[in-house]
């Protein structure tokens, strides 16, 4: 009964979203479209958010102070880099309000992954983070399908599930070699 309550737990959770969370001013809520924003690179170029559409996209809203966000960032690089992860794009988007904090620590952790930093609070509102970190899964279209609050294993079973659920993506058969 405690595994069947804390797997009950884990996947409500898992499926939280903004609608647990106060609204941010503007904030595009799921089942809309994201509207355009240029977004300011932390390790590489300036980018439109209409530059990732085409294929479905993993935004992650975090902040270099934010614990919860510096445990789950090894997990979405690990993520962005495996089979699954090669059928969407994962960014990242700081809303630190000193660049300078954000880019130490993206070099300290070694990401590999595009990050972004908010200004004037423009993404943060339109995501709606008022809480982090914040995952938001985007279609191909642009259009927000879910909106996880909190730090998640993002290369775990339950969040890959998770994913594949939400991109309706199907699971890789196992491949197996016959003598």
């Amino acid at each position: 009964m405690r595994a069947l309550l804390a797997a009950s737990t884990l996947v409500a959770g898992l499926l939280a979203g903004a609608s647990s969370a106060a609204a941010t001013p503007g904030e595009v809520k799921v089942g809309s479209v994201l509207r355009e924003a240029t977004m300011l690179g932390l390790n590489g170029p300036d980018q439109k958010l209409s530059t990732f559409r085409g294929k479905p996209l993993i935004i992650n809203v975090w902040a270099s102070w934010c614990p919860p966000c510096i445990a789950e960032m090894g997990s979405l690089e690990r993520l962005a880099w495996s089979d699954l992860g090669q059928q969407f794009t994962v960014i990242g988007i700081s809303t630190d309000d000193y660049p300078q904090a954000a880019k130490s620590f993206l070099r300290k952790s070694n990401a590999t992954i595009n990050h972004y930093i908010d200004r004037q609070l423009e993404l943060e509102h339109m995501l709606g983070a008022s809480q982090l970190p914040l995952t938001v899964l985007v279609d191909a279209k642009g259009r927000v399908l879910a909106k996880v609050v909190g730090a998640r294993e993002w290369d775990g079973p339950q969040a890959m599930q998770l994913i594949r659920n939400t991109f309706r993506i199907a699971a890789t058969p196992s491949i197996v070699l016959k003598k």
